[in-house]
């Protein structure tokens, strides 16, 4: 059914990761195509458009589907929603009901919708800063001479720099917090993303990654939830990473940095390599080797083991 009033409903997150989690695409792909085993795989004729020879793929190891005719494939969710023209939430139900999960779906609470409303709020400041960092770079000549030179230093290409957003913040230390309220980006998220420190003195912004390089922290879907900044000073006082804080988007115990570029790669080999940070995973990214992700100086927790899973 689909939804036509205002309200919103919510499903918690650990059902929903266990949702993912139990779903077998080859089992669902089968409740709709009739599928042959073809080596790893196993293929049948794509239900989305019509077909004599089968090209619709599924692949049960990288637990995703593919038609080779017509592009379409995902996972699980994602074919159910195509196949059954069904939302997000809809989907998620009509798996879980498959595996005899309970899903307890209730109306969201005035607190939680303005949550959720602020957790957008905050992921669209990152996207701006995350535009701005990069314009910081290539746009003035500070970031010419200091960011672009420390990456050019590092070996790393125009491509690889865009490719994964990285960026400069300028030595000033308020003109990003100055530049981002100019913009219309509020205050309160530009302090709850962490981008902007509130002075004790006077409550005055100023810029926590100031006169900084940029790594963006993206998450598994390609939204920037976080900042890890380097120093490029060899005052030993000055702290050499400075990271973006917890927060209602950020928490580095659910994120690796790189899984959003590397996802694709490690379904292929199947397998992921772990390495220490942010350089590592783009170096070897730009060397081809994409499998790699970074847990970014925590130990490896339960969190990322299940994101890898997927």
């Amino acid at each position: 059914m689909a939804y036509s009033d205002s309200r919103r409903y919510k499903i918690d997150r650990e059902t929903i990761e266990r949702i993912l989690d139990s779903a077998k695409i080859e089992e669902v792909v089968g409740d709709f195509v009739t599928l042959k085993r073809r080596g790893v795989n196993l293929i049948g004729l794509c239900p989305f458009h019509n077909e004599k020879t089968p090209s619709f793929t599924v692949s049960p190891a990288k637990n995703l589907c593919k038609c080779f005719g017509c592009g379409k494939g995902g996972n699980a969710i994602t074919f159910v929603m195509e196949h059954e023209r069904l939302t997000y939430p809809e989907a998620l139900k009509w798996v879980a009901k498959k595996y005899g999960i309970t899903v307890e779906e209730r109306e969201e609470t005035p607190e939680e919708k303005q949550r959720n409303d602020d957790r957008e709020s905050m992921l669209v400041a990152n996207a701006w800063a995350s535009d701005y960092f990069v314009e910081q770079m290539y746009g003035t000549d500070e970031g010419l001479s200091v960011a672009r030179s420390y990456f050019a230093s590092r070996g790393l290409t125009d491509a690889t720099i865009k490719r994964f957003g990285l960026g400069f913040c300028p030595s000033s230390g308020h003109r990003f917090s100055d530049d981002a309220r100019g913009a219309g980006y509020k205050e309160e998220f530009l302090l709850s993303t962490g981008l902007a420190i509130a002075r004790e003195s006077d409550g005055a912004l100023r810029d926590r990654f100031y006169d900084r390089v940029i790594f963006p922290i993206h998450n598994i879907s390609g939204r920037v939830v976080g900042f890890g900044g380097r120093t490029l000073r060899t005052d030993k006082k000055v702290a050499k990473y400075q990271n973006s804080p917890e927060s209602e988007i950020y928490n580095k115990r659910r994120e690796l940095y790189g899984l959003f570029f590397a996802k694709k790669a490690i379904g292929q080999e199947d397998y992921a390599i772990l390495v220490e940070g942010y350089a590592d995973v783009i170096s070897m990214h730009q060397a081809g080797v994409e499998n790699v992700v970074a847990s970014s100086g925590t130990s490896l927790t339960e969190e990322q083991i299940r994101l890898i899973g997927r």
